[in-house]
């Protein structure tokens, strides 16, 4: 299954699913492409030292749709058949999410449906949960919506701090995105 990662930042769930991917923990997979929307993500440095090709899509003020019919026309020139939101920090326009129907998914730091959105770690935090985690899911048109694979909790402990909470929210993250992956590979094959 050719694998396409869009990023927006340091690329740590992506990495995670690179070597996954080249360790073998994820069979039957490739990494096509990655693609940020930012010129200097730091995980673009990452990708291409793991030897993965990078393209980059900046917005430069067009509308969301013309933003993302050119990602739609990277992905496909590449053949991805699974698109992985790895800290991309855009909402995709409903034509993208109809190009790579039920085959984009994220991950989020919350045990959606609470907590969507943005700073979803300290939003956990200043609710005072005592536990939260972490969720890959669909992406659907709205906002942290669709349908969950996977989730892990993460408690809430003692002295906590909203950074000590997402390292560790992070550290299951990894694990959560590279289980997730191997999961809708492994349904693929089933079928």
């Amino acid at each position: 299954m050719k694998i396409g990662i869009l990023i927006s930042g340091r690329g740590s769930n992506m990495v995670a699913i690179v070597d996954a991917v080249k360790s073998g923990a994820i069979a039957d997979a490739e990494v096509a492409v990655v693609i940020s929307d930012k010129a200097y993500a730091a995980g673009l440095g990452k990708a291409k030292e793991r030897g993965v090709e990078t393209v980059v899509v900046e917005r430069r003020g067009r509308m969301r749709a013309e933003h993302d019919a050119e990602i739609i026309s990277e992905l496909k020139k590449h053949g991805v058949e699974l698109v992985c939101l790895a800290g991309y920090m855009r909402l995709l326009s409903p034509a993208f999410v109809q190009a790579f129907p039920n085959r984009i998914i994220n991950i989020h730091p919350s045990l959606l449906p609470a907590f969507p959105g943005l700073d979803a770690q300290r939003q956990a935090f200043d609710a005072g949960v005592k536990v939260t985690g972490c969720t890959v899911h669909y992406v659907d048109e709205h906002l942290d919506n669709g349908p969950a694979i996977l989730q892990c909790e993460v408690p809430r402990v003692d002295g906590d701090t909203v950074d000590t909470l997402s390292a560790r929210i992070l550290e299951q993250e990894h694990r959560l995105y590279v289980e997730a992956v191997r999961e809708i590979i492994r349904r693929k094959h089933d079928r």
